[in-house]
C-alpha cells in the first residue's frame, strides 16, 4: 500500500512538473512564467523529499530545504523586478 502511494505521488509530480512547464513556455505574460518557475521549484522540492523519503535518504531533505530557500529568493528578486516596473509583456 506505501508502494502505491509513492508511485502515485511520483506520478501526479510528474504530471504537474510537465503541466507548469508548458505553462512556463507558453504563458503570456511575465508574471504568468514567474508563478509557472515557482511551481517548478516547488513540485521538485516535493520530488526531492519524496524521494528521501520513499528511499529512505535523508540527506537529500538538505538538498530540499536549500532549494526551496533558494527558489523563494529568486521569488523576491522577480517580485522586486516586476514591482520597480521591470519590462512586461501585458502593459
Amino acid at each position: 500500500m506505501f508502494d502505491l502511494a509513492i508511485l502515485l505521488s511520483f506520478l501526479f509530480l510528474s504530471l504537474g512538473l510537465v503541466l507548469a512547464a508548458v505553462r512556463l513556455l507558453i504563458g503570456p505574460t511575465l508574471p504568468d512564467r514567474v508563478v509557472a518557475l515557482e511551481v517548478i521549484a516547488s513540485m521538485t522540492v516535493g520530488y526531492i523529499v519524496l524521494y528521501s523519503v520513499a528511499y529512505d535518504t535523508p540527506q537529500f531533505i538538505d538538498v530540499a530545504i536549500v532549494l526551496a530557500l533558494t527558489s523563494f529568493m529568486a521569488a523576491v528578486g522577480f517580485a522586486r523586478y516586476l514591482e520597480r516596473g521591470g519590462h512586461r509583456d501585458d502593459d
